[in-house]
């Protein structure tokens, strides 16, 4: 495993127990502020890093869970909050799970978002392709970003997101926030599952997922339930992939309760 990096991060208010949010692929922080000032007016302390390669965090070649994880647990134990309230969403849900399994001493309470330890289908390439067809010198603004990218990405909110990820430089040249070249080599290790066989976790889990989303199934709950004994499970009926923008009420409630 690579050494661990120094991540970025990210106070969203609060000053009950720590609450430390994992964004997903392609994310950052950012993502998480809306939802996070939710959750700090809940009575939690929100801390939402940048994980490596993504938003203000440093870049590293090794894109693996026991990387990523290993981040933050360094992290955690420079911060000596004490056991924390773990969430991860997607690719930070599979990182939070990695986590609890090698150190489920900095853990109190997980809370995972959409996502299930298993491996997915390659449905992230579109987006890589199409950021890495993308060419920067052509840009002078961000609209410019998005007229060219509308042909390879149909869809306007994926294409906002992945806009989130574009920035300038000190000379004001557009490059990528994020490691594209690492990430777009790792798709098959981030899109595959983190935790082994027979690892489990006994601590008090809970899955919020999105009842139009299809990224955990019912057919997934018996597995997860064999890695997460203490697990319950709340579904979001109206939401996506993404139920901190699309059902934030629903979600803040979840995570709470």
């Amino acid at each position: 495993m690579s050494a661990p990096l120094t991540l970025a991060l990210r106070e969203l208010g609060g000053e009950g127990p720590p609450l430390v949010v994992l964004h997903g692929l392609l994310g950052s922080s950012r993502n998480w502020q809306s939802a996070g000032v939710a959750l700090a007016e809940r009575g939690y302390r929100v801390l939402a890093p940048d994980l490596r390669n993504h938003g203000s965090s440093p870049w590293g070649e090794d894109c693996g869970y026991q990387a990523l994880a290993g981040d933050v647990i360094a992290l955690l134990e420079k911060l000596a909050l004490g056991p924390v309230h773990l969430m991860g969403h997607s690719m930070g849900g599979k990182t939070a799970m990695r986590l609890v399994l090698d150190r489920p001493d900095l853990v109190s309470r997980l809370t995972i978002v959409d996502i299930a330890p298993r491996t997915y289908s390659d449905r992230v390439r579109v987006e890589f392709a199409a950021m890495n067809a993308l060419d920067l010198t052509a840009i002078k603004t961000r609209k410019d970003a998005d007229a060219l990218l509308t042909p390879l990405v149909a869809d306007w909110g994926m294409r906002q997101f992945i806009l989130t990820n574009l920035g300038q430089d000190a000379e004001g040249r557009w490059r990528w926030t994020v490691n594209r070249a690492a990430l777009t080599a790792a798709i098959p290790e981030i899109l595959g599952n983190p935790i082994g066989p027979d690892e489990t976790w006994s601590g008090p889990t809970r899955f919020i997922r999105g009842g139009k989303s299809g990224y955990v199934r019912d057919e997934d709950l018996p597995m997860i339930r064999a890695h997460f004994p203490q697990v319950d499970f709340v579904t979001l009926p109206e939401s996506g992939h993404n139920p901190h923008f699309d059902a934030k009420g629903g979600f803040v409630d979840a995570v709470c309760g």
